[in-house]
């Protein structure tokens, strides 16, 4: 079926159409991104604010990302979407554990408070509007119900990542 010019009351979207042109100005490509995650445990000690570790990238698409920092890159002003998860191998009861953000070296959010449950696991999502070379990265902050004077996260399930989502 060609189509020469598509009004939205005459355009059927149970049908198929097969576009032979360029369509502009629908969805993005979402870059810079980038994931990364945890290769080994990390302890973090208990009432302290500990910047947490990611020394295995698992994508960087501008690469962006390194010594655990993301950096908007040149060119690439506009708002994030910065999302990560706190995995701890305990089964203690948390009074306070946070996954938190920080930009240019200051905290922007406390995120995922939980509190005197019996949980092992803290996410996080945030949108920021960032400009070129702000840098973020995350941190922990804990208070659990242990008499031990540290926690240690579990690498295979703390990860942390972000992508762009518009100018």
């Amino acid at each position: 079926m060609a189509i020469t010019k598509i009004q939205s009351e005459s355009l059927n979207l149970s049908d198929t159409y097969d576009f032979t042109g360029t369509v502009t100005g629908a969805g993005g490509v979402n870059t810079p991104a980038f994931f990364v995650r945890q290769s080994s445990n990390q302890s973090i000690t208990k009432n302290t604010l500990v910047k947490l570790q990611f020394p295995t990238e698992v994508y960087d698409t501008a690469n962006a990302f390194a010594s655990n920092t993301f950096t908007v890159p040149s060119g690439q002003s506009g708002k994030y979407f910065f999302y990560g998860r706190i995995a701890y191998l305990t089964e203690n009861d948390f009074e306070k554990s946070q996954f938190r953000i920080y930009v240019n070296g200051s905290d922007v959010d406390d995120g995922a408070v939980t509190s005197n449950i019996n949980q092992d696991t803290v996410t996080f999502n945030y949108s920021l509007d960032l400009s070129v070379g702000d840098t973020v990265e995350a941190y922990t902050y804990n208070n659990y119900g242990g008499a031990e004077p540290s926690i240690v996260t579990f690498a295979g399930r703390t990860n942390f990542g972000g992508y762009k989502i518009i100018e």
